[in-house]
């Protein structure tokens, strides 16, 4: 599920990109969660393979919010296009753990906007055979426009002609998000499903609660 070599999982992008899987639709009342993952404080520049993680997950459910946590070693050094290598085994722990399975998962990582177009949020989708969206500052491949100033104003991500997600502003005049399609959704539903998760803050409130709780358990440790 998650190979170990840069190669394997290049072999293993190539695969999941062409994959025919229904669109997911969402049903009313459907639960948001989000899965993040951080390191050991003090690392410079890529990270290194062996070093410390902490990832979390979390979901709400009515007014109970479910979190899990995990801790393990970085399978790698960050290298773009390859993230599964660095954190896929992390993020894939923590959302297993969780008390109560999510419809949908929001993933600090790119889905489409992806050289293979298929990125770790949309790779954790298809090993969790659940429905994931993609959400991060940056592209990595895509580009388009930043979006309006206005609160929920939005502008699509390309690759070429292919529009793989959309940049969404979540608060008026905040540095916008970058939301992208992932495994099962499409961009139009990825972005709807941020807006629904937005909060008082502008990281939408499923991840910003798994990464407080990341941040939490490493700095417990």
């Amino acid at each position: 599920m998650w190979p170990n070599t840069p190669s394997g999982l290049a072999d293993e992008q190539t695969r999941i990109a062409s994959l025919d899987a229904p669109e997911w639709t969402p049903e009313p009342g459907f639960l948001i969660g989000a899965a993040f993952v951080c390191f050991e404080r003090g690392g410079t520049g890529p990270g290194a393979p062996g070093d410390r993680g902490w990832a979390a997950a979390a979901v709400r459910d009515g007014r109970r919010v479910a979190i899990s946590t995990t801790s393990g070693e970085a399978g790698a050094a960050y290298e773009p296009g390859l993230l599964a290598l660095r954190e896929g085994r992390l993020l894939d722990a923590a959302v297993t753990s969780l008390a109560v399975r999510p419809d949908v998962l929001l993933v600090d990582a790119t889905g489409r906007d992806h050289p293979r177009r298929a990125g770790l949020a949309l790779q954790l989708g298809v090993v969790l055979d659940l429905p994931t969206v993609g959400v991060t500052n940056r592209p990595l491949v895509a580009s388009g426009p930043e979006p309006g100033c206005d609160r929920l104003s939005r502008s699509p991500l390309a690759i070429g002609r292919e529009v793989v997600g959309y940049r969404l502003r979540t608060r008026e005049l905040a540095r916008s998000l970058c939301v992208h399609a992932g495994w099962r959704t499409t961009p139009e539903t990825a972005v709807d499903v941020v807006v629904r998760a937005i909060g008082r803050f502008r990281t939408p409130e499923p991840l910003r609660r798994a990464r407080t709780a990341a941040r939490g358990a490493r700095a417990g440790h």
